[in-house]
């Protein structure tokens, strides 16, 4: 890493997703954390909602010790707060908030961000109040710490993710302009809210106002305080190329520096521990599909799958349950045992299928509706239901090609796989994220680091990452396979999903083991030991804009 002038002395880094287990950014700060914390030690602090109230949160153990002088002082500021450590690599500390007392502030609190930034929260509803009530909370824990604990002469940052920190970003800006603000946008609302709504979003691209987006979308007041927060902190950083273009457009502000996830590889096992773990998973997957089909699999079987956020077009879940009905058209050499990870409106497992895991028994008669793992509240809307009734991938037991839709988290008890995410990867040739909007892209490149091939678009920051570090457009034979995708190409890129699969399951043994280990080598050039540089060069572009902001 190059010598940095002006290096932080404190870093304080919000996020609702701080030892709270929502989506990519608890991966992207947990993961991060480590690395941080060689350089900061316990003076690295993160804060995060305390949302548990009297039960345990899983991510979270309290140390009494930590911290507590600090923590009588926080009781004087009328601070709810919890100290401990999160229950990741590295055990950096974390302080969680009760922000719920703030709702009663509310008004006030809004009234002052309109004074001072024009913040407009009159628009609120859904989550705004939660966010902003918890941004706040965790502003005024920074501002309690600071006057305790750290001299004048300290350099100190204050680092929020996603809007849902922009109200404290921009109270810490006014009370406390001595540490110096970093913002981070892992996705603009605008831009995820008009892909979800159905709108071209490449298309006409630069002809998008965000002011007004907002007002069509009623985004109004999320739009609100991410554009003034962009604006006024002292750094603003995004994800990716692709989001910075975004910004700038719809935010109206260019991002000062770009920070690409990265990821550390402490949790892929190696060697006999990796073989075994993947031989567990294809078994189970492959018990599952048969316990619901009735069909039988040998190991040869092609194992495929996407996963993430339940976000039907974002995420190109449509056009990836598009390409696998394509697949059943196609000359496939092999079986192929296609599953869909998505958590959806899961009421628990599916008790015959269960009773049918637990023999070892192979079946030959298939359960009813036998594509889907889990009982569903809303099983007749469920998109992803829906799309394969639709086009009768019923999963029967001469298809050739199987559809598996598993609609829920995979911590390892969810009663059917009980396997984790990452034991779950494992056991797949080859997994697919056709995103049509995708800041970053974790789940790719958490794939490549278990050594799984994968295909994405160039319409995700990693598919763009990977092009530019292999200086050609990725090939599945590179790792990765990135499709060209805009608005207007949604059948091709369908088409082109169907020719990767078909094509990688008649790879010779050879020619697979060396996709699979230039996957692995790609993704080791996405360490956080090679991206954590990114983050000093906002720590001290942040520094420097306060110092001389201060200076004034």
């Amino acid at each position: 890493m190059r010598k940095f002038r002006l290096v932080p002395d404190y870093i304080f880094e919000s996020s609702w997703e701080v030892c709270n287990k929502v989506g990519g950014i608890y991966t992207v700060l947990s993961t991060r954390a480590k690395t941080l914390k060689k350089q900061l030690g316990d003076n690295l602090i993160f804060i995060g909602p305390d949302c548990w109230g009297n039960n345990p949160c899983p991510y979270f153990k309290e140390d009494a010790t930590l911290f507590a002088d600090w923590r009588k002082q926080a009781g004087t500021d009328k601070l709810g707060v919890k100290v401990g450590r999160w229950q990741v690599p590295g055990e950096p500390v974390a302080i969680l908030v009760d922000f719920k007392p703030y709702f009663n502030q509310k008004d006030e609190i809004y009234t002052k961000l309109w004074q001072w930034y024009q913040v407009d929260s009159l628009h609120a509803y859904g989550d705004y109040d939660e966010a902003s009530m918890f941004s706040y909370a965790a502003a005024k824990v920074v501002e309690s710490f600071y006057h305790f604990y750290i001299k004048a002469d300290k350099k100190v940052i204050y680092h929020g993710n996603e809007w849902m920190t922009g109200l404290g970003l921009l109270y810490v800006k006014h009370e406390l302009p001595q540490i110096a603000t970093i913002f981070t946008t892992h996705a603009t609302s605008i831009g995820r809210s008009i892909a979800s709504n159905g709108k071209q979003l490449y298309a006409y691209f630069n002809g998008y106002n965000g002011d007004q987006m907002a007002g069509e979308l009623n985004m109004q007041s999320k739009h609100s305080i991410e554009e003034q927060t962009a604006h006024n902190v002292d750094c603003f950083t995004t994800v990716s190329d692709l989001t910075a273009r975004e910004c700038t457009q719809l935010l109206n502000k260019t991002p000062d520096v770009v920070l690409p996830n990265g990821f550390e590889d402490d949790f892929v096992p190696r060697g006999a521990q990796f073989t075994a773990k993947r031989r567990v998973a294809r078994q189970r997957m492959l018990q599952i599909a048969n316990c619901l089909t009735g069909d039988a699999f040998s190991d040869d079987t092609l194992i495929v799958s996407t996963s993430g956020r339940y976000e039907f077009r974002n995420k190109g879940i449509d056009v990836f349950i598009d390409a696998i009905n394509r697949l059943r058209q196609a000359d496939t050499k092999r079986k192929v045992l296609a599953f869909i990870c998505v958590p959806g409106w899961s009421e628990g497992a599916r008790s015959d299928l269960q009773e049918r895991l637990k023999s070892k028994t192979t079946y030959t008669t298939p359960l009813p509706d036998p594509y889907v793992t889990h009982n569903l509240h809303n099983f007749d809307q469920d998109q992803v239901l829906g799309m394969m009734r639709y086009l009768n991938l019923r999963n029967g037991k001469d298809d050739k090609v199987k559809l598996i839709f598993l609609p829920c988290y995979l911590t390892g008890n969810d009663g059917i796989a009980n396997l984790s995410y990452y034991d779950f990867i494992l056991g797949n040739d080859l997994c697919v994220y056709p995103s049509y909007y995708e800041p970053w892209g974790y789940t790719p490149l958490e794939a490549i680091a278990f050594s799984v091939p994968c295909i994405t678009t160039t319409l995700a920051g990693f598919g763009l990452w990977v092009n530019k570090t292999l200086g050609h457009t990725g090939k599945i034979t590179d790792g990765v396979e990135v499709i060209e995708r805009d608005d207007s190409n949604y059948n091709a890129v369908a088409d082109h999903i169907r020719d990767v699969i078909v094509d990688y399951g008649s790879l010779n043994p050879a020619a697979v083991k060396r996709a699979r280990t230039h996957a692995k080598v790609l993704s080791q050039k996405a360490l956080w030991s090679k991206f954590i540089e990114f983050y000093y060069e906002a720590y001290e572009v942040a520094l420097s804009n306060c110092s001389q902001r201060e200076n004034k």
